[in-house]
């Protein structure tokens, strides 16, 4: 049974930074894609970043320059550093990987 379970998110004030995790277990991640999605109240969920096996990474235009998607597949996981966060950024934030996501962590940006 493939599982992604996310972490890291909270409360953090504009201008900050938060770094999520998620750690996959039940299959190795290696040979896949890897994506971290969000989805804000009221709104649908969007594509915020992907890195490929390779290593090559795609931002949306919302989060480029400011968020960093990296993965460790010795850890079997996949990270999304987010700096410079904006009240925009507001969200549940989910990984995925292929079919299988995870249950999503609340990134909450205020003062």
């Amino acid at each position: 049974q493939v599982q992604l379970v996310e972490s890291g998110g909270g409360l953090v004030q504009p201008g900050g930074s938060l770094r999520l995790s998620c750690v996959v277990s039940g299959r190795s991640i290696d040979k896949y894609n890897l994506y971290w999605y969000r989805q804000a109240p009221g709104k649908q969920r969007e594509w915020v970043a992907e890195i490929s096996v390779s290593g090559t990474r795609n931002y949306a235009d919302s989060v480029k320059g400011r968020f960093i998607i990296t993965r460790d597949n010795t850890q079997n996981s996949v990270y999304l550093q987010m700096d410079s966060v904006e009240p925009e950024d507001t969200a549940v934030y989910y990984c995925k990987m292929s079919i299988w996501s995870g249950q999503g962590t609340q990134v909450t940006v205020s003062s």
